[in-house]
């Protein structure tokens, strides 16, 4: 078995699923399948008021009972998700729209199909995790830089220097406090509002 293969195997292994379906003939065929695959696994059944915690994988029958319930905590908790369907219709659609989900089993289930759409599940839920990490950098660095440019402008009206001498004044206040450059202008900014309020003038000299 390769590396690659290896790694989604164990990442399967790792997995604490719930399983929303009817304890049925299917519902038990899939527990036991997805259990074989080596992941700890809990079937409920009708779906609960609220989801477990502690799972990071959901596989939710949408066709047999109301799930809608379950929509804010899936967005909060942010699982792995797999629809279970039986017709590909309109109404079904939606609801694995609206659920999110990473992959879709169609019934009748078989064991065939439930390790496919279980890893890509996990893929694909990994992969928007880093991809959302990433934005969420890039708007923290977007935010620092606004900040960064309006307490240079600050600094030019109220001291009268130019651009490149606010610049440095802030990069060498953030150096000497050992704190990110952003966070010396969000202070400069925040202290120009509270003393504006006052009726007060913020001056920031360079050193001599």
């Amino acid at each position: 078995m390769s590396a690659p293969a290896r790694k989604i195997l164990d990442d399967l292994r790792r997995a604490r699923a719930l399983v929303v379906h009817r304890r049925d003939e299917e519902g038990t065929l899939l527990v036991d399948q997805l259990r074989r695959l080596g992941c700890e696994v809990t079937l409920a059944w009708p779906p609960p008021a609220a989801l477990p915690p502690d799972i990071d994988t959901l596989f939710i029958q949408l066709d047999d009972a109301e799930f809608r319930h379950l929509l804010p905590a899936i967005d909060e908790t942010e699982p792995a998700v797999v629809a279970i369907v039986a017709y590909e219709s309109p109404t079904s659609l939606k609801a694995i729209v609206d659920v999110n989900a990473h992959g879709v089993l169609t019934k009748p289930l078989r064991p065939r199909g439930v390790l496919t759409q279980f890893a890509l599940a996990r893929y694909r839920r990994g992969y928007e995790g880093r991809l959302t990490s990433k934005i969420n950098r890039l708007e923290e660095t977007m935010k620092g830089r606004r900040s960064v440019e309006k307490a240079v402008r600050l600094l030019v009206d109220l001291n009268r220097i130019d651009e490149d001498a606010a610049y440095r004044l802030l990069r060498d206040r953030a150096t000497a406090a050992r704190v990110p450059m952003a966070s010396v202008a969000e202070s400069v900014v925040a202290a120009h509002e509270a003393m504006s309020g006052l009726g007060l003038r913020i001056a920031l000299a360079e050193k001599t």
